[in-house]
């Protein structure tokens, strides 16, 4: 068993390299009845590499890295902070194909506050990744809660799964909203109200 587990961490811990990888989308180009070969396609296994290091960049980031600058002048400031509209591009892990959408977050401050931009970027890093919507959401939250030792922060999720508008069942319109809570917006219903007001605007 301890040898399997082994075995199984080195597989996950070696490297491929990008000529690799170019082999497996051709590969995949021959599986689908393509000819790799043909001219619009002779370089596409390279791009396709080139586009998935930055469809899956997150994982070569530390989310908590991003909220390590924090500034603690904020003059006793303690209400939520919110920050909504983000722009969210993300893969689902199922059928790798594109979840579309927005995010917003907010959090109440406890001594210390973060850039606002750092707010973006932290979605960015944990979307950059294979994702279900529900641990997205949660990931946020919960990393945030941690590196700012905050009073409570609530995250949203509002997006498209192209997995269900391009295949499968194929409902366009469809859109799937996640909400998450910790500390006072969790604890107190008035501060989640207010929060599902704002970002309802």
């Amino acid at each position: 068993m301890k040898l399997e587990k082994n075995e199984n961490e080195n597989n996950l811990n070696k490297k491929i390299s990008d000529k690799e990888a170019e082999e497996a989308f051709i590969k995949i180009l021959q599986w689908i009845g393509e000819d790799p070969t043909r001219e619009g396609l002779i370089d596409t296994p390279t791009r396709v590499v080139k586009a998935f290091k930055e469809y899956f960049n997150g994982y070569k980031e530390d989310p908590k890295l991003v909220l390590e600058k924090t500034f603690g002048d904020v003059e006793d400031y303690d209400d939520m902070v919110i920050q909504k509209n983000i722009s969210l591009q993300s893969h689902c892990e199922h059928h790798m194909a594109p979840i579309i959408g927005v995010a917003h977050v907010s959090y109440i401050p406890n001594k210390k506050v973060v850039g606002l931009s750092k707010l973006a970027r932290l979605v960015e890093v944990f979307s950059k990744r294979l994702q279900t919507q529900e641990r997205l959401t949660m990931q946020i939250a919960n990393t945030l809660m941690e590196a700012l030792e905050a009073k409570g922060v609530a995250v949203s999720i509002d997006a498209t799964h192209q997995c269900m508008t391009m295949r499968g069942i194929k409902k366009e319109q469809a859109t799937t909203v996640t909400n998450y809570y910790l500390g006072k917006f969790k604890e107190d219903l008035s501060y989640q109200n207010r929060y599902l007001r704002f970002i309802s605007k």
